[in-house]
């Protein structure tokens, strides 16, 4: 996966994950569902430096991370703190539950949905994509997104609904976006991330090996 641009403050991990199954057929385990809440035990806990670090890394080139453009990470800690955090899928609910504990925003595309090759860059001015189901827009302009060949498809707020899982999802490419500012906590999600996958049955690999 290519960075288009030096980025100072991006601390960028990606990976692959195959499920054995597709994820209509994969219920999120007991397990897994209990890590959707804010006491779960965890290798990682979020706070108030690392929400600020996140902040910042969104506002370098110019994008405001606050009300309904705040970092994914946030939403799901508010979400958690009001009973609201919900299981979605098993794809899903492993993502939500290492961003929620371990603070960073992370973003989880349908392989077979995206088209190769990727990249990550700034968005230019006018970049959108729809982001839910109801077809809403969002302004990407100054945000850190990942591109795929028809365009943005992903960023730290919301994952562009073209791209996202569904029931017969059977790939996933993962992206954290994580910040040099907390230096080893995306190589420590990341870690985590990919043990929770593989203790629940699914299998991942590098991007780069998987291009080869």
């Amino acid at each position: 996966m290519e960075i288009q641009e030096p980025h100072p403050l991006l601390d960028l991990r990606t990976f692959i994950a195959e499920f054995p199954r597709p994820l209509g057929e994969m219920p999120s385990p007991p397990e897994l569902l209990t890590l959707l809440t804010c006491d779960a035990p965890a290798p990682l806990q979020a706070d108030d430096t690392v929400r600020e670090e996140v902040r910042k890394l969104l506002r370098h080139a110019g994008f405001n991370p606050t009300g309904r453009s705040k970092p994914a990470s946030e939403y799901l800690l508010n979400a958690a703190r009001d009973g609201r955090l919900m299981p979605i899928n098993f794809a899903v609910d492993v993502c939500n539950a290492v961003s929620l504990h371990s603070g960073l925003p992370i973003s989880v595309v349908d392989l077979d949905r995206a088209r190769e090759p990727f990249r990550v860059a700034v968005a230019p001015a006018g970049a959108s994509y729809i982001f839910n189901a109801s077809g809403q827009s969002m302004d990407l302009a100054g945000l850190l997104c990942l591109f795929d060949a028809d365009g943005p498809c992903a960023n730290a707020v919301k994952d562009a609904q073209r791209t996202k899982t569904d029931a017969g999802t059977t790939q996933t490419v993962t992206v954290i976006w994580g910040t040099t500012a907390l230096r080893g906590r995306a190589a420590q999600a990341e870690t985590w991330y990919r043990e929770l996958l593989h203790q629940l049955g699914a299998s991942t690999m590098d991007v780069a090996a998987a291009s080869n």
